[in-house]
């Protein structure tokens, strides 16, 4: 069986050698997002929140690319610079996920692309 490439423009483009997401059988796995504007390739302004919002986006525009939603989502991972941001972090990721609670690690790194906050990746079923 052939994986196949995910893309969207809505979603920023990768910045090094790999896919936005590929599809293998009836997974998803869908790279690490950090809060870059699709249109111009620069970090959303803003907090934390900010931030996450914009990460988060960009994995739902992956996600619809796919056929799929967040509901979808069966386990993410949460790179974090600050772990005192986790609370800031949790309150949004949990507008976007709603009732679906996917199996989760989060973890404070030393450094993220482009210094920012939170990177965001996720695995979602097809």
């Amino acid at each position: 069986m052939k994986n196949q490439v995910i893309h969207t423009d809505n979603a920023p483009k990768a910045i090094g050698p790999y896919s936005q997401a590929v599809k293998a059988g009836n997974l998803l796995f869908v790279s690490g997002q950090v809060p870059f504007v699709p249109e111009t390739m620069e970090i959303v302004e803003g907090d934390v929140k900010a931030q996450t919002a914009q990460s988060l986006k960009n994995v739902e525009a992956i996600l619809k690319e796919a056929g799929v939603d967040f509901s979808h989502v069966v386990k993410s991972t949460v790179f974090i610079k600050d772990m005192n941001e986790f609370a800031a972090i949790n309150e949004v990721y949990a507008e976007f996920f709603g009732e679906n609670k996917p199996a989760r690690a989060c973890v404070e790194v030393a450094r993220l692309p482009k210094d920012v906050k939170v990177e965001i990746e996720v695995i979602a079923t097809i």
